[in-house]
């Protein structure tokens, strides 16, 4: 199944459209730029959200991620760099259909819905 339809798919099963969505891959050296910039973290992510302006169509976007993180953490969890990337496209649309993950427990929450995210590319 192609992303773009799989992604549609994980929207449509929390009941959101997507109007708007960009992924833009960058560098670690970039994400940290940008995560120190915007969010005043000092630390490594592979994935930063940014929700877009409210539009009636749907949710609206840009989810920036660090290939050099994703290629990281394939290999630290015993992943495939396909599974893990999905699962970091998964998780910056999780967050635009109201998904959090700064308590433990929001981030077991976000873990399970990553899952079920994924499960969804294989029906």
């Amino acid at each position: 199944m192609q992303r773009r339809h799989w992604l549609l798919r994980v929207a449509k099963t929390h009941k959101k459209n997507i109007a708007s969505l960009n992924y833009i891959f960058l560098s670690d050296s970039g994400l940290l730029k940008m995560n120190r910039q915007f969010l005043d973290h000092d630390t490594l992510t592979d994935v930063i959200t940014f929700p877009g302006e409210r539009n009636k169509s749907g949710i609206t976007g840009e989810i920036y991620i660090s290939i050099d993180r994703v290629k990281e953490n394939a290999k630290t969890f015993g992943q495939s760099m396909a599974d893990e990337l999905d699962r970091v496209m998964a998780h910056g649309l999780l967050h635009l259909c109201g998904f959090k993950d700064k308590s433990p427990k929001d981030e077991k929450v976000m873990r399970l819905q990553e899952e079920k995210a994924l499960d969804l590319r294989t029906r």
